[in-house]
């Protein structure tokens, strides 16, 4: 074989390779950051892996939310999907708009059949509106 495209040779294979590395790589990073969603039903039939960072979500329970007196940040809530229950525990502040029978989403780690989450996302219904965008529409009913 010809040097000069021998030379070319290896450096398109060392490009591949590279190229293969850089993608497995990015691949792998996406894995570790994904967080799957489950839902109560899911969790209780078992779908939903141990010790393992996911999401939950559901509709809070009436009555259900339950503060701790002497560690007032600790909260334990059951959500439902109507379906099923689970009890979800939240050690921090939870969201203003967080409140019985809206909907919620906590990401965490299911541990037996309680799910310890480090983050706790409240949900609107779709007729939410900002203030000032609901204010600007009122100057302008034909907008509505």
């Amino acid at each position: 074989m010809n040097p000069t495209r021998r030379k070319k040779l290896l450096w398109i294979i060392a490009l591949v390779a590279a190229l293969a590395v850089a993608v497995g790589i990015t691949l792998y990073a996406l894995s570790e950051q994904a967080d799957y969603f489950y839902n109560p039903t899911q969790v209780a039939e078992g779908e939903a892996p141990q010790d393992t960072r996911m999401r939950v979500g559901g509709m809070v329970v009436a009555g259900s939310v339950y503060r701790n007196p002497a560690s007032p940040l600790q909260t334990q809530f059951v959500v439902t999907d109507f379906q099923s229950k689970m009890t979800i525990e939240y050690t921090g502040i939870l969201p203003d708009l967080f409140a019985e029978n809206s909907g919620v989403v906590a990401q965490g780690k299911l541990q037996g059949d309680l799910f310890i989450a480090d983050q706790v996302l409240a949900k609107h219904d779709e007729k939410y509106m900002p203030p000032e965008v609901a204010a600007s529409l009122k100057k302008q009913p034909e907008a509505l």
